[in-house]
């Protein structure tokens, strides 16, 4: 919770603004998915708003456990008398309208701490943002997101998994290995503390063992604290590649399970701070067998030399998203440079805290 206020602090001095409200990301093997599917006759043979309202809250009938809450409602596409993939259908002619959804949930208790944390900083949660869609806005082009795409964000704990295509997210799922496990195995198999073990992974540390080398030599701190000892970066790599080959092939066997495997021509995008490591695309696409790229927050203005990199995708994911509510609900109030203005400062303030 200390963290968290002095960011808001830390945020509300360089945007000269009180901030009240946040987008906040959530995440976790509590995450569940589901596609669903609705049907409403048209009522005047014109698509209303209110024929769109009750299709989507047709798919929405489902029996969730009662552990879970619902997070996001994402449309799909609508179908109008059979003609797929319509995308605004107000306005147009029919008789049937249906529609594809993507529900995700999460667990109450989760999104209830997150929040209760929030509201003791003094702050409203505007809206709990599942972490890849997040993503997905701050790192994939309008190409990858039409063509088909998974997104890959490796994080701590978990590693989250979206499909999008036509533009709209088909499929998320959760894995739970990440970064933490990573870190986890370098300790273990080198008796190094973990937040060490960590360090030597972002400095030290290739993802594909054809990268490293047995002569490079690096030294690292050990358990007892008495002494140090050195290794080779390939011994350091082969624990690296060990777990990643597995997180790849579980990613791998989540397309194929699910169907998607054929729907992401544009191939994988892999971001999040363990995707910093050298040879994350090596490995990916010797895995996964298609085009692999780490991707990066973009279309971020002045920000861009600053949050250059996969760790920030998430957290330029949601600046995003905030900025886009907010110019829709200050559109009469405040112009473009405003909102520019406040991006320039948002920018001091990256600067000075990473």
């Amino acid at each position: 919770m200390e963290a968290i206020q002095r960011a808001i602090e830390e945020a509300e001095l360089m945007a000269n603004c009180k901030i009240t409200d946040v987008y906040t990301g959530i995440a976790g093997s509590h995450i569940k998915s589901i596609n669903s599917h609705g049907m409403v006759k048209i009522k005047d043979a014109e698509v209303s708003q209110l024929d769109v309202d009750k299709v989507i809250e047709t798919a929405c009938a489902i029996t969730l456990p009662n552990d879970q809450q619902v997070l996001h409602i994402l449309t799909q596409e609508y179908v109008i008398d059979g003609q797929e993939d319509v995308r605004q259908p107000l306005g147009m002619s029919g008789m049937k309208l249906e529609v594809k959804v993507h529900i995700v949930t999460g667990a109450i208790a989760a999104a209830q701490n997150i929040v209760k944390c929030i509201k003791r900083c003094g702050l409203e949660v505007s809206e709990l943002v599942l972490q890849p869609l997040a993503s997905s806005m701050a790192v994939l082009t309008d190409d990858e997101k039409e063509l088909g795409v998974c997104l890959v964000d490796i994080g701590g704990g978990t590693t989250d998994i979206a499909v999008l295509r036509h533009g709209s997210i088909r499929h998320t799922a959760v894995i739970p290995i990440a970064g933490d496990q990573i870190n986890n195995d370098i300790a273990v198999a080198f008796r190094t503390p973990l937040p060490s073990a960590e360090e030597i992974k972002i400095k030290h540390g290739y993802a594909a063992r054809s990268l490293a080398s047995a002569s490079e030599q690096i030294e690292i701190p050990v358990v007892d604290g008495k002494e140090s000892k050195t290794i080779s970066t390939l011994s350091l790599a082969e624990v690296i590649e060990a777990r990643l080959v597995e997180l790849y092939e579980l990613v791998a066997h989540e397309l194929k399970r699910s169907g998607m495997e054929d729907m992401i021509a544009s191939g994988i995008v892999i971001t999040g701070g363990s995707s910093l490591m050298k040879g994350m695309v090596n490995l990916g696409e010797s895995v996964f067998r298609m085009p692999v790229r780490i991707g990066t927050p973009r279309n971020v203005g002045g920000l861009s030399e600053v949050v250059d990199n996969p760790r920030y995708s998430t957290g330029i994911g949601l600046l995003l998203m905030g900025k886009g509510q907010l110019e829709k609900e200050m559109m009469n109030q405040i112009d473009g440079n405003s909102i520019n203005q406040i991006f320039m400062k948002m920018k001091n303030w990256f600067q000075g805290n990473f």
